[in-house]
């Protein structure tokens, strides 16, 4: 019965955050897909950044903010790429197909990431060391660089080894200041 409950759900338009852990209305169908450039990003190193002892805690956030006064859905993971120059570079991935979600005015977007530190057990030898990356809105073909911040919001560098740094599914977030 819960498994048929859900999928009735989900086919009359709503957006399941998990199947049995409560819904949240689908966006409104006229709303646009959220673009890059009517986004502000940030890219921040949170303290302690880079997977060293796996204790399961995100490494960095990538957060967009909705600049514009209407509602826009970002629908999708970002597309993230660090760059080391025309060499090495690392991209976030996903899991799964995240829900949709409507952006209001100033309303933001959050996707956790992780990543292995150069430096730590298993890193190998693949490792991107920057202080920017590039980012794009889910189904938009224009990216925008971003630079990389620490906690507190000053300049930092990412060091981060592997192909892919690992994204949490985008969740909304309460706008800034």
């Amino acid at each position: 019965m819960r498994a048929t409950t859900c999928l009735a759900v989900l086919t009359a338009g709503l957006a399941l955050t998990a199947c049995g852990t409560g819904t949240t209305a689908a966006p409104d169908a006229t709303a646009p897909p959220c673009r890059t450039a009517a986004l502000t990003w940030t890219l921040s190193l949170l303290d302690g950044g880079g997977t060293t002892k796996g204790d399961g805690g995100p490494d960095a956030r990538l957060t967009a903010v909705n600049k514009g006064p209407g509602t826009c859905v970002f629908s999708g993971y970002p597309v993230l790429e660090i760059h080391n120059g025309k060499a090495e570079s690392i991209e976030g991935t996903g899991q799964g197909r995240p829900a949709s979600l409507a952006l209001s005015g100033k309303a933001s977007v959050t996707v956790d990431l992780r990543y292995t530190r150069r430096g730590a057990e298993n890193a190998g030898t693949w490792c991107v060391r920057q202080g920017e990356a590039s980012v794009r809105a889910p189904h938009d073909t224009r990216g925008t660089v971003v630079p990389v911040t620490d906690a507190h919001g000053k300049s930092a560098t990412i060091d981060a080894c592997g192909e892919t740094l690992a994204m949490a599914v985008p969740r909304r977030t309460r706008p800034g200041p």
